[in-house]
């Protein structure tokens, strides 16, 4: 008899105390596959902590502390590494991304027509927060350029929500430190070969005055780091 499929969730946290109870909460009452939930802390200093030791961690599997704030691309590496799950999906710890859509993130591997899936926030009739103009035009500039090089036809290369076969994930050597993660694990699975779904999702964006972290100095890295992984590696 086949096994039941297990999904690691992987939680990047960086102060994140105002958001992180109630999102880990979600993930576990979310539908789907059986979850393995790991939170990677990337050296928190606002109290995200101190709830990790004393309220998450006997809700979930595992917490990897991080002794310093190295970037989202550093959490991201750690939780990959320790993931034992058939499917990995990345799950923000801001609530911009709703745990109940795993199963039409997962629909695709499942069914089993794809490889990865990334949920796009410009596809589909979802509901979206309307918030910043200029973040919009970056991504889809991003996107543009990263499909110029890849050969690919993605909607939302920059998008929070990617899910994984844990072994394609797994074999990728990623280096990326902050936000340019996104681009290399994009440029290194289109060299894979693999296939790629994407799928449409909500998303509900947070301001900057709410805890947004990405910035300008991360949309020129991210050009960079395209050009980097497409054209000299």
């Amino acid at each position: 008899m086949a096994t039941a499929p297990v999904l690691t969730v992987v939680i990047p946290c960086f102060n994140e105390a105002n958001t992180i109870r109630s999102l880990v909460e979600r993930v576990r009452a979310a539908p789907g596959p059986q979850k393995e939930i790991i939170v990677v802390d990337d050296g928190s200093r606002d109290g995200t902590r101190d709830l990790l030791r004393t309220q998450i961690a006997p809700l979930v599997a595992r917490i990897i502390y991080h002794d310093a704030n190295r970037g989202k691309g550093a959490a991201l590496r750690s939780g990959f590494a320790a993931a034992t799950g058939d499917f990995v999906v990345i799950q923000d710890a801001d609530l911009e991304y709703d745990p109940q859509e795993y199963p039409r993130l997962l629909k695709p591997m499942l069914d089993g027509k794809a490889d990865i899936v990334y949920g796009s926030r410009f596809m589909g009739a979802e509901a979206h927060r309307v918030v910043y103009f200029w973040h919009m035009m970056g991504n889809k500039f991003l996107t543009l350029l990263s499909n110029m090089l890849t050969n690919l036809n993605l909607t939302d290369m920059e998008t929070g929500y990617k899910a994984f076969r844990r072994e394609v994930i797994q074999k990728i050597v990623l280096e990326e430190d902050r936000f340019g993660i996104e681009p290399e694990i994009t440029a290194k699975v289109a060299k894979l070969g693999v296939p790629i779904y994407e799928v449409g999702i909500s998303y509900s964006g947070r301001t900057y005055a709410e805890g947004k972290k990405i910035g300008w100095r991360d949309g020129f890295r991210a050009i960079w780091v395209i050009l980097k992984y497409n054209l000299f590696r």
